[in-house]
């Protein structure tokens, strides 16, 4: 098949495409590179099966394929966060774009959503069904609401349109590839331990979060991309565990003299985060295999080479 892939020199985008490839699929990859990395995709520049375009998607663009799996946007706060009107315009335009492309050549579509959707969850843990606890006009809200309404404007073409659609709420994914600087959990403290210095938790450390290994979540994409269920759809780890666990297991991996800091809780930070995936074990056969352990070991591993020591 022919797939498009949006953010596909992003972290999650690219593991995807290296799967999709390896599958004898034919590959456009498409990214503004705002978050992608093109030494993410640098191995496949020259590969038949693979096409890089530079392009941003909140303005249309014509191309012909048979899937679209939509991964374009911003997923970590510091980057959402930096130009929110950028976010909301990307999800909510961005989305427009790629489903009126679906629906002109007939494309299956995948929307990448999010469990940001769900907010601060006062439901634990989180099913499909629940609505949300989100706050419209807060710092995250570019995102989380960008994503909800990505979510209606996919219904609506469905619905409407019959356009051929599934969604993924996509759940904590760590893995080789995160950017240094992203200020997601996992790449904070694994930077913050490789580099000497103290490792900073918010609060007392007792917010929960879940951790789903990038090629589990790369499964769960394709299972439903290639699945006749719409969704929407968990893909995320069920295995909870606090920010303070999780600060000292990278701390007894990579360096126990390691200290840690506590810092203030930022605005609309989730108490606890963990997905109810009974749909995704229904309906794809589908849930994660790595556990934490093995799967810091191999993002640890992917840090070292990138990132030097404070003193080197």
């Amino acid at each position: 098949m022919r797939i498009l892939v949006t953010g596909g020199a992003g972290f999650i985008g690219s593991h995807l495409i290296d799967r999709l490839i390896a599958g004898g699929h034919d590959i456009l990859c498409l990214d503004n590179f705002y978050t992608g990395h093109k030494g993410n995709i640098l191995k496949w520049l020259d590969h038949p099966s693979f096409e890089m375009i530079r392009h941003d998607i909140t303005e249309p663009i014509r191309l012909e394929v048979d899937q679209i799996y939509h991964l374009a946007c911003p997923a970590s706060p510091v980057h959402y966060q930096y130009n929110p009107v950028k976010t909301v315009k990307t999800n909510v335009m961005g989305t427009l774009n790629m489903l009126g492309l679906a629906k002109r050549v007939k494309a299956r579509f995948l929307l990448a959503s999010t469990s940001e959707v769900y907010g601060d969850p006062e439901i634990h843990p989180q099913s499909e069904e629940y609505w949300g606890n989100v706050n419209p006009i807060g710092i995250r809200s570019c995102y989380d609401e960008g994503k909800r309404i990505a979510e209606t404007l996919t219904f609506d073409y469905y619905r409407q349109n019959k356009v051929d659609v599934r969604v993924a709420r996509i759940f904590n994914t760590y893995g080789p590839r995160m950017l240094e600087n992203d200020g997601r959990v996992v790449s904070n403290f694994v930077v913050q331990a490789l580099r000497g210095i103290p490792l900073t938790v918010y609060g007392e450390g007792l917010q929960t979060r879940s951790f789903c290994y990038v090629s589990d979540l790369v499964d769960g994409l394709i299972r439903l991309m290639n699945n006749e269920y719409v969704g929407p759809v968990n893909l995320g780890n069920p295995d909870e565990y606090t920010i303070l666990e999780l600060a000292k297991a990278v701390q007894d991996l990579v360096n126990p003299d390691a200290q840690i800091k506590f810092e203030p809780l930022p605005s609309d930070d989730p108490r606890r985060r963990r997905p109810d995936i009974t749909r995704a074990k229904t309906w794809l056969n589908w849930e994660p295999s790595i556990p934490l352990q093995q799967g810091l070991k191999l993002t640890i591993e992917d840090f070292r080479e990138r990132v030097a020591p404070r003193n080197s």
